[in-house]
């Protein structure tokens, strides 16, 4: 064919896309601007500790063995998976913890515990969420939307009150359990998908499918070894991978992108593909008379969290933690306020940590343990050192106060990562660790383009575009665009 595409950024995105192109017969370039491929799953190293630096959940499993099936390989020829058990602990406030497992019975009996009833309320809402699932995967995420009449379809007309997709989560879940512990349950997920639950579609109770029924695994060296084993694949397929090198400028000739121009030069091609962040890529990479979207579209947008991390290498063994850990407050909607409603630090907020290092003993050195310490928080708030350093201490406070544990003592690494390094980095819209979240309006159809408005043979791919965040759905989102791309221009 000897067509040639350049894919602009190196995490799963424009991994998993460049494969694909490769595979149809492109002559495929990808060029990131880090010096390591990855994008967000990218690995830190320090004194012996090995940290993954951003998405730290396999989830979806299928969904990845899929995506290796149209190379007639498989998974395991990448990278190998552990299934987590238990899942996860979760500390409430007050002190009571609970963990949930593979083993659904002991879930029932978790939920049974919480209120009268609750054991058969969580396998009538396993069940719709089982449901869901199945008709999101057959019908609506591996679908490319370029109207409204195509998300508005016969199945979401006839379904959609069962499916859920016009009613909010929060109310759903309350027609099954009352008690504030099983709902916070059943709806944490969907600050990974950057999403208030009291906003969220109903139809994303189908993430509770994805927790309790298709499982929680670990990838061998983490999330930046599974975007190892793709660019490997890439590299099976003759994709040049360049890094270190910043995209500038798209350039074009008309209404047509002809290549980029980068700090390491220009380079040329008949099809462009960016995994880069949307938003600095459709209005800082191209003239303003090919921006697909406008300021104002831009600010009216519902930014999903920026993240509070910190990165803590301490030198004993932490006894009382699993893999995965999670605080709720009882009141979590303080913090839901603090990111959407009133931008803030959350003063009492919910967190995720993790201890990779009970999986994985490489992680850390013998006797020590690698920790990953999250706090969601909204996007465009002020991030100074001062800032930051106060608020991990107060933080540090609030997980002794939770858990029991001063995550300070005997601490051998410590790294804090916010807003600035999300913009410097990934030139993250406000800081944003994640993109847009999932409302209604930010759903399918709602969600920014894949194809660019009059340049037609650049494309947008990740986890603004549809189907949305998380590394599954970047996937299928690259599975769209090649797809495209190879009807389109393809031989």
């Amino acid at each position: 064919m000897n067509k040639k595409a350049v894919v602009i950024g190196g995490g799963f995105g424009g991994l998993s896309t460049a494969a694909l192109l490769a595979r149809d017969g492109w002559i495929v370039t990808l060029v990131e601007k880090n010096a390591q491929l990855g994008g967000r799953a990218r690995y830190w190293k320090k004194d012996g500790f090995t940290f993954d630096m951003g998405p730290s959940w396999y989830l979806m499993p299928e969904v990845f063995e899929h995506y290796f099936t149209h190379f007639e390989k498989k998974r395991e020829d990448y990278y190998d998976l552990s299934p987590i058990d238990p899942y996860y602990k979760v500390y409430f406030e007050g002190g009571e913890t609970a963990e949930l497992t593979p083993r659904f019975e002991e879930n029932q009996k978790l939920f049974e515990s919480f209120e009268k009833g609750g054991g058969k309320a969580l396998k009538a809402y396993m069940e719709q969420s089982s449901y869901k699932y199945d008709v999101a995967m057959g019908d609506f995420l591996y679908r490319e939307y370029k109207h409204i009449g195509q998300f508005f379809n016969r199945r979401l007309m006839t379904e959609g009150l069962r499916l859920g997709v016009l009613g909010k989560l929060d109310t759903f879940v309350s027609n099954y359990v009352k008690d504030y512990r099983a709902k916070q349950i059943l709806e944490y997920a969907m600050v990974f998908l950057g999403t208030d639950p009291a906003q969220a579609p109903a139809i994303y109770s189908i993430m509770t499918h994805v927790d309790l029924n298709l499982g929680v695994f670990f990838p061998q060296k983490g999330m930046a070894g599974v975007a190892e084993g793709f660019a490997s694949l890439c590299r099976e397929l003759g994709v040049e991978l360049i890094t270190d090198a910043e995209v500038l400028k798209v350039l074009t000739e008309g209404n047509r992108a002809v290549g980029v121009e980068t700090n390491k030069g220009t380079f040329k091609a008949d099809v462009v593909v960016s995994s880069a962040d949307y938003h600095h890529s459709d209005t800082n990479l191209l003239e303003t008379k090919h921006r697909t979207y406008s300021d104002s579209y831009w600010e009216k947008r519902v930014v999903a969290p920026s993240m509070f991390i910190a990165y803590l290498g301490i030198g004993r063994e932490l006894k009382g933690f699993e893999h995965h850990n999670l605080y709720f407050a009882k009141d979590w909607d303080k913090h839901f306020d603090a990111i959407f409603k009133n931008p803030s630090w959350p003063k009492d907020p919910c967190f995720y940590l993790s201890c990779i290092s009970k999986t994985d003993p490489s992680s850390a050195p013998a006797g020590c343990e690698n920790v990953f310490l999250l706090v969601p928080v909204a996007p465009g708030l002020v991030d100074t050192e001062e800032q930051r350093n106060a608020y991990f201490e107060h933080v540090a406070d609030h997980v002794q106060k939770v858990t029991g544990e001063d995550i300070r003592k005997d601490l051998l690494v410590k790294r804090l990562y916010s807003h600035r390094d999300f913009i410097s980095d990934y030139h993250a819209y406000k800081g944003t660790a994640l993109g847009l979240s999932h409302t209604l309006m930010q759903t399918a159809v709602f969600r920014p383009r894949h194809q660019n408005k009059t340049i037609k043979n650049l494309y947008y791919t990740g986890q603004y575009t549809h189907p949305g965040i998380g590394v599954p759905m970047v996937l299928i989102a690259s599975e769209l665009i090649a797809k495209e791309i190879q009807e389109t221009y393809g031989s």
